[in-house]
């Protein structure tokens, strides 16, 4: 092994370039003597060469290397035996054997506890050394898991940290010392890029701990300028992986490297890693960097047009984070990204102006040939169109994801792009219109409860048309969308009337405000496709009237119930079950928002057809589709609810099937049945009241403790869940008798409600997906939460509010029990649900507890206690004004004397805290719209888009994904309004809080004061208004 020698040089014309050669360019904007190579020569030399670290192999000696061997031999660091007990170890890890791969991890983790420096050097050792392409990626991937894992704890008095802390200095300059030697002689591209992944791991954790990797700073530069693309791929994906490595050099120097690569003439490899580097190094970069490095942004893009499809859809997509994170960016290239965008976006044939598939007649043949060509030559051919095809199709998704991204995150931005928004809009019409004209039989047979997703529908067009509108509001989309909507409806293809209706549903949310200036003439637009000949399109027709009821609650169903109606129920009658349980579903989201006087009328007649579809005799020789009775019971319990009282004339009629249900719906495949007859059961006593519902509540409450007493079944998931629920509305409708039940409840409502939250971490390799999960990214980490745990619990707590709040002094027995599980919940912050749960309960046990005399000093002065720490601590401030609320309905109950001085000068701490903060934000609020309204309306350019990026004097008001810069449009009013109406909230309870203790507290003057900086006050006042995102209706 070659020693250093300092003072040696080598010749630019036959070697790459050393990093002195660059070491003048590449200097820190920190500190100008500081160079790359700062800490190489304070390595030891006997166990650092040049090559290794200083240069980098010639493409001609990197060949001859390669003949010889599969991989490069060096210096041993660890002694032999441990390197063939570690060869063993790696094996068996690796092999089918349960047991096998068992005792190899524990040999692992026990070698790991007592000699980590040894066996992680071995390890890296193993990733130079093994013969094998997949012994050594397994050796990289393996160590990049295991460095930074928790270290076994040896002694309680140690803090824990992972097994990189423990390492010494000497060993992790040998372990990066091995690490670059693998990155700069692994022959393997794929063993290379796992080089690569470890290599970015360690640096940014090391940076992280203070510990610059200068050496690979320098080996990146040098490998940018190499002969092998492989190699100069490699040094921008570590650019891309760890951005902290240039983020401090000097501007100019770095884009010359960064747009070199973007040029690269070889590789499209190379190109794709030099783009995902400049993205990085950009998200990462500060509001002066990004202004120096908008020349950027023309090679960047330039890289777009050359490209094939196979590889384009790959670059799009790599752009996509950078508009999202850094949209302005973008402002001077949007006309001509619209140019090329427009065409990738739109299928292949553009048949006319008003939205057509690509191919009408897709399974005819243009012409009649003889001789037929060869079957097996077809078939080929076949498959290389269909390839083809789906290229185009990617790259047509990734596109448009990247104009709807650009289009979410700065919405005022691309509305001064004139056709941006009719381009979009279009091509989603377009892409919801591509439905197979084959494959009914198979629809009309699916159970949708089944079928999660139909691989043949179009969902990105929908989804994104969705997003759109949400983004650009009515003003925007409206009119372009229905520039073609009608044409649509009246297509002869049923493909482009299902995309017309779809098309409604889906841009409802977001333009709602102005869709309700024209609802007349889109509820006539709709109403009419009942009647369509096709079950797909009455299908559509039915979502679509769903979902508008939905986005335009209220609205809708008190200005057009009648039109409705006679819409909906006869289609209850459609000959096909998917319909017409699609027509009972949107019956579900009519009735959330019609008054009950509206419903009255058509009351019978929905029970009518409803019993039809429940009863399974009511169609002989014809078997009712389990969905169908699902949705046929789900909406009868909606009617109940919605109707109320009314509904007790069919009392009679519907609660015996539901019983017999409960009954005899024991098998498996009827699991979801009897859950939702349950809940249909418990609507119904609650809507008929105690009287009409007494004769058979001993009836159903038996029937639920049989089902709870059962053995449980692992498969029946919804069992816990609808069982709480329903116990909850037996309750609100038997009121006080339902005391004597509460025995056979509370035990499984008091263990949901202690359930703790269930948290897995997982590495980012592992693409954690799992139903009933969510995932966040944290530090390199997916954080796993079991969503099904946290709701079960906070629909427990929400139960616990029911009982104490209807029972009373009742519930006394259960207060102890209640309360240690209530206080410790306002600060699980897993689930804001179990928290507000959680606020209403305290005031709610202290009146219980008071009532049956089962009350403590010590009971009130913990609660008390707890939501004076709370208000202390809580940066949330709509959860303040549950803390505020929750203290004034417990002194409601206990009497101000309750307070001590010591929680009276607890809760004037937190008072005070929570209204310096407060004035603190809206002073910032105030001044950044003084600066923003003195632009003028600008463009915003890249000093606006800096305080988009996550980092650096965090947002203290929980709002965390976007800090505080100036409004420069209505992009930003809709969340200022947001916060400050939850800081109104928030005032308002402290003010009713405080003037409960005295009506002339000092602290109402500041109270004041902080509500005099609010948003009103602000320069843009006068304007439009605020509107939702983008949304602004004037």
């Amino acid at each position: 092994m070659e020693s250093v020698d300092s003072s040696s040089s080598l010749s630019l014309k036959n070697h790459p370039p050393r990093v002195d050669a660059v070491k003048t360019t590449f200097t820190s904007t920190d500190s100008p003597s500081h160079a790359f190579v700062r800490d190489q020569t304070e390595l030891p030399s006997s166990i650092v060469s040049r090559r290794q670290c200083f240069g980098f192999p010639s493409s001609r000696r990197l060949r001859d290397r390669n003949r010889r061997s599969p991989h490069f031999t060096m210096e041993a660091v660890v002694p032999q035996e441990i390197t063939a007990e570690l060869t063993q170890i790696l094996a068996n890890l690796v092999l089918g054997d349960n047991k096998i791969r068992a005792n190899a991890e524990k040999a692992v983790n026990d070698r790991l506890a007592q000699t980590p420096d040894l066996y992680l050097l071995a390890l890296a050792q193993f990733a130079i050394a093994a013969d094998t392409e997949v012994m050594r990626s397994f050796s990289l991937v393996l160590l990049r898991r295991l460095l930074f894992r928790p270290a076994p704890q040896q002694q309680q008095k140690e803090p824990r940290g992972t097994l990189y802390d423990q390492l010494s200095s000497q060993a992790l300059t040998t372990l990066e010392r091995l690490l670059l030697h693998s990155l700069s002689h692994e022959p393997s591209d794929s063993v290379r890029r796992k080089s690569v992944d470890t290599v970015c791991d360690l640096a940014n954790n090391a940076m992280t701990r203070g510990r610059p990797w200068h050496a690979l700073q320098a080996q990146a530069f040098n490998m940018t300028q190499t002969a092998e693309a492989g190699f100069r791929e490699c040094a921008f994906r570590v650019f891309s992986g760890c951005p902290n490595l240039v983020i401090d050099l000097q501007t100019d120097a770095v884009l010359s490297v960064f747009q070199k690569g973007l040029q690269d003439g070889q590789s499209v490899d190379v190109r794709l890693a030099a783009l995902r580097a400049c993205v990085s190094y950009l998200t990462a970069s500060d509001a002066h960097q990004l202004a120096q490095s908008l020349s950027l942004l023309y090679p960047m893009l330039d890289t777009l047009p050359s490209l094939p499809n196979v590889h384009l859809k790959t670059f799009l997509s790599s752009l996509t984070p950078l508009c999202s994170s850094h949209p302005t960016l973008f402002t001077p290239h949007l006309p001509a990204l619209l140019s090329f965008l427009r065409a990738l976006i739109m299928p292949t044939a553009d048949s006319g102006p008003t939205p057509t598939v690509a191919k009408p007649f897709p399974a005819t043949s243009t012409s009649f040939a003889f001789p037929p060509c060869q079957t097996v030559q077809q078939s080929d051919e076949g498959d290389a169109e269909a390839a083809e095809d789906e290229e185009k199709q990617q790259v047509r998704r990734a596109a448009l994801e990247l104009m709807v991204t650009l289009s979410e995150a700065r919405p005022s931005m691309v509305k001064r792009v004139e056709g941006w928004t009719p381009a979009i809009v279009r091509a989603c019409l377009e892409g919801m219109g591509e439905l197979p004209e084959e494959g009914l039989e198979a629809w009309l047979e699916a159970d949708p409860s089944e079928e999660s997703q139909d691989e043949n529908y179009p969902q990105v067009y929908e989804q994104s048309l969705d997003r759109l509108a949400c983004a650009l509001g009515g003003k925007e989309v409206l009119p372009p969308a229905f520039q073609y909507i009608p044409s649509m409806l009246a297509s002869y293809d049923w493909r482009l009337r299902h995309a017309g209706l779809m098309a409604i549903a889906a841009i409802g949310e977001g333009t709602s405000k102005v869709m309700q200036l024209e609802l007349g003439k889109v509820v006539d637009l709709v109403t009419p496709m009942f009647k369509d000949a096709h079950p797909r399109v009455r299908y559509a027709a039915c979502q679509c009237l769903g979902q508008l009821c939905t986005d335009l609650e209220e609205v809708i169903q008190d200005r057009y119930h009648r039109q409705l109606f006679a819409a909906l129920i006869p289609t209850l009658e459609a000959p096909e079950p998917r319909v017409h349980a699609h027509a009972a579903a949107a019956l579900i989201n009519f009735c959330e928002g019609v008054e009950r006087e509206a419903l009255v009328p058509y009351l019978d007649p929905i029970v009518e057809r409803l019993l039809k579809l429940l009863n399974p005799g009511a169609e002989a020789g014809k078997p009712v589709k389990g969905y169908v009775q699902e949705q046929a019971i789900t909406t009868l319990a909606m009617v109940a609810d919605a109707s109320e009282a009314t509904f007790a004339k069919h009392y009679g009629t519907i609660m015996p099937l539901l019983l017999n249900v409960l009954r005899n719906a024991n098998d498996p495949s009827h699991h979801k049945l009897r859950v939702k007859a349950m809940e249909c059961a418990g609507l119904i006593a609650m809507a008929v009241g105690c009287d009409v519902f007494r004769p058979d509540a001993r009836t159903l409450i038996d029937a639920l403790i049989n089902i709870q007493n059962s053995p449980v079944d692992p498969s029946d998931t919804l069992l816990a869940t609808y069982l709480i629920a329903t116990w909850a509305k037996i309750c609100q409708a038997l009121g006080p008798e339902f005391e004597p039940f509460l025995p056979v409840v509370m035990p499984p409502l008091l263990n949901a409600a202690s359930a703790k939250a269930d948290v897995s971490i997982y590495d980012e390799d592992d693409h954690f997906e799992r139903d009933g999960w969510e995932t966040i990214s944290m530090d390199g980490h997916i954080v796993g939460i079991r969503t099904s745990t946290i709701d079960e619990k906070c629909q427990a707590f929400d139960t616990l509010v029911i009982y104490c709040s209807i029972l009373g002094g009742r519930f006394g027995p259960y207060l102890t029990q209640s309360l240690e599980l209530t206080l410790p919940a306002l600060q699980f912050y897993f689930h804001e649900g179990v928290r507000e749960a959680a606020s209403r309960l305290i005031p709610l046990l202290t009146s219980c507890g008071k009532s049956s005399g089962t009350l403590t000093p010590h009971m009130v002065t913990a609660s008390l206690s707890k939501l004076v720490y709370c208000i202390q601590i809580e940066t949330d401030p709509s959860f303040v004004a549950s803390l505020y609320k929750a203290v004034g309905d417990t002194l409601c109950v206990v009497g101000v004397h309750t307070l001590t001085p010591e929680l009276t000068n607890g809760l004037m701490d937190g008072t005070k805290l929570q209204l310096q903060n407060m004035a603190e934000k809206r002073k910032r609020r105030s001044g950044a719209a003084g600066a923003g309204s003195g632009r003028g309306g600008s463009e915003g350019g890249i000093a606006g888009s800096s305080g988009e990026r996550d980092g650096g004097g965090g947002s203290t008001d929980g709002h965390h994904h976007r800090q505080q810069h100036p409004p420069q449009d209505e992009d930003d009013r809709d969340e200022i309004a947001l916060m400050e109406e939850m800081e109104e909230f928030a005032l308002e309870d402290m003010e009713k809080t405080l003037r409960m203790m005295d009506g002339q507290h000092p602290l109402l003057i500041a109270i004041a004061s902080v509500r005099e900086l609010g948003c009103h006050r602000y320069p843009w006042e006068g304007e439009e208004g605020l509107g939702g995102p983008g949304d602004v209706e004037g």
